[in-house]
Parts: C-alpha cells; structure tokens; sequence
C-alpha cells in the first residue's frame, strides 16, 4: 500500500471538512435519539466519589462482549494505521494518503457502530474499569502535548525549557505520541455510552474532533498551530460544562484552574505568534475574570487557580525524566547485546 497522494481532489481541507460535518452531525443524532435509552434500567445512584451512573443495572455477557471486542477492533485498526504510515517514511503533505483515507472511514465506521451498540447494550467500558482510568489518560494526553510543543512555543510565558532531558524525551514522543494518542482518545470514547447529557454531547464531540486529528497524521493540517490549539481550548469548555453539572461548587477550578483558561495565558498563545499587545489583553481579561468570579465565591478560595496548573506542569517534568529514563535503559540495553551479537557473527 502506497502512501502517496490518492488523488489531488482529496486534499487535507477536504478531509477536515468531511471530518468536522460528520462530528457534528453525529452529535446531533446522538441528542435527537436520547429518548430511544430511557427504556434502559441503571445502576442506583450512589454518593460516593467518581460513581458513574451510566451503567445498567444487569448487564449480561454479550453487553461486555460487544463494547470490549469493538473497542478492541478499533484500537487495533488504528494502531496498524499508524504504523503502516510511518513504516512509508512520507513527508507531510497537503493531500490525503491512502493511510489517511483508510483512517478516516475507519474512525467514522466505528463510531456508528459505538452508536447501535448504545442502543443495544447501553453499556460502555465503564462497565468494568474506573472513571479516573479515562480522566487521566486525556489529561496525560495534553501534558504530552505540552511537552512536546515546548521547543516551539515554550512552556512558561514564552520561554522555552532547554536541557538534555527534556529535549531528548520531547523528540522520542514526537516520533511515538500517535500509539499513545490513538489509546487515550479510543480509550475514553467507548468509555462512555452515547447518551444526551451536556456534557457527554461536549465530550463525544471533542472525541470526534481528536480522532480526526488522529486521522490526518502526515498532513500539514496535523501540525497547524491555530487547529491544534483548538483541540486544547476545547477541554475548557467540556471541563467546565462537566464540573457545572457534577461539581458546582468547583467549577471555577476547572475553568481557570485545569489547565484550560491558566494554560493558554501561560502557554498556549505564545505559539500563536500573536502581538505583545494581544497577549497582555488576553492576560488582563484572564485576571479580571479570576477576579469577579472569586469576589464572588470567596477570594479566601482563589489558591484554587493554582491547584491543577501546578499538577500538570509537575507532571510535564515527570514525563520527561521518565522518558529519558527509559531512553538510557533501552540504549543500555542495546549496548550490551552488541558484544554478542557481534561474537555470534564472526564465530557461527
């Protein structure tokens, strides 16, 4: 299989456009059929913490059969995409591979299928594993992205973080984020059952939009600064909307704590090449935002605006010496077989 252009008709922008259309369009059947799940019987609800409600109350074997193997199909036939396009060496171009089309029709294919099979099963693969599991492999996610934009866009108000280890781990990520991207983004879309709430509907169009992203690997649309930069805001929204329906009382936290609002003051619109001028309004709105909301709530609470930001960027430095770890580890490794194999060459 070639990964050459399929034809010249089949640029990126088509792709995108395709791309967008269908996520919307899925999202709206998905609240334009809610009422066909309200035969389905959940679990009671429980105060506990991160109990999620949308699971039924007896589930069968066929249920988990039909989430866990098309999830299984799906990740697989992503992953085999990825590889299969980077095994071609192609450079980044303005058309669609062949790669590309396959990944497109296979995202949208299963996403249809994630569709009847809420309608059959309900269930999701939150079934059987904890919310926190799909949580944080997003949030891991975005720390990679940090990461690995830091070299571009720096990671503190413009400044780059130099040095060996993060270097070194941000390159390796670059060349291996899609197998952890495809699984974090898969992961946490047959996590939920498509069900109509606020913020499922956010959720799963964010979903959409980062398996398209997905999709169009080897395409200068993969790496435009202005579309990626809307794949990170959007959590802004969705981490808002979730913590106004399930926590109020710490929505604030997450608008301008998780890393959505702080983030892109401290980190993300200095990739945009924007003006001194733009980025200190950006700054002033953020501060006068944080103002008004906490003179509300209370400004003995404002210390929440560095809770998560503080997280994140902790792990980014984590992450890092992590990777590099691994990277030394895995070279030491290499040298060691060296000898050997060397031995077996000479000697037969």
């Amino acid at each position: 299989m070639s990964n050459s252009p399929v034809h010249s008709r089949f640029s990126q922008t088509h792709g995108l456009i395709f791309g967008i259309c269908f996520s919307l369009g899925v999202t709206a059947l998905i609240w334009l059929a809610a009422g066909r799940l309200d035969d389905f019987e959940l679990r009671p609800d429980r105060d506990v913490a991160f109990w999620y409600p949308w699971v039924t109350a007896t589930p069968t074997i066929w249920t988990r059969a039909s989430v866990w193997g098309l999830y299984a199909a799906h990740q697989l036939t992503i992953w085999w995409l990825i590889w299969k396009a980077q095994t071609q060496k192609s450079g980044y171009s303005k058309s669609l591979s062949r790669v590309n089309v396959l990944a497109l029709l296979a995202n949208a294919g299963f996403i249809a299928l994630h569709f009847v099979q809420t309608h059959v099963f309900y269930d999701g693969l939150a079934l059987d594993v904890p919310e926190q599991s799909s949580q944080w492999s997003v949030i891991l996610l975005l720390v990679i992205v940090l990461l690995m934009e830091n070299q571009r866009r720096g990671l503190f108000f413009g400044r780059k973080i130099g040095g060996r280890v993060m270097g070194e781990s941000a390159r390796a990520l670059r060349k291996y984020h899609g197998y952890y991207f495809a699984w974090a983004t898969i992961y946490t879309f047959w996590y939920h059952p498509m069900v109509s709430t606020p913020g499922h509907l956010l959720g799963f169009l964010y979903m959409f939009l980062m398996l398209l992203q997905g999709s169009l690997f080897f395409t200068r649309i993969h790496v435009n600064r202005w579309w990626m930069l809307t794949q990170e805001v959007l959590v802004l929204i969705h981490g808002t909307i979730v913590a106004l329906s399930n926590a109020p009382d710490f929505w604030q936290m997450f608008c301008f704590g998780f890393g959505f609002a702080g983030l892109f003051i401290v980190t993300q619109m200095h990739g945009l090449g924007l003006s001194v001028k733009t980025r200190w309004f950006f700054l002033g709105a953020y501060v006068l935002s944080v103002c008004v909301v906490y003179s509300d709530v209370g400004m003995n609470h404002i210390h929440q605006v560095t809770w998560i930001p503080l997280t994140e960027y902790a792990v980014v430095f984590a992450l890092a010496a992590v990777v590099w770890s691994v990277m030394k580890v895995s070279r030491w490794f290499m040298r060691e077989d060296e000898p050997s194999t060397r031995s077996k060459q000479i000697n037969p």
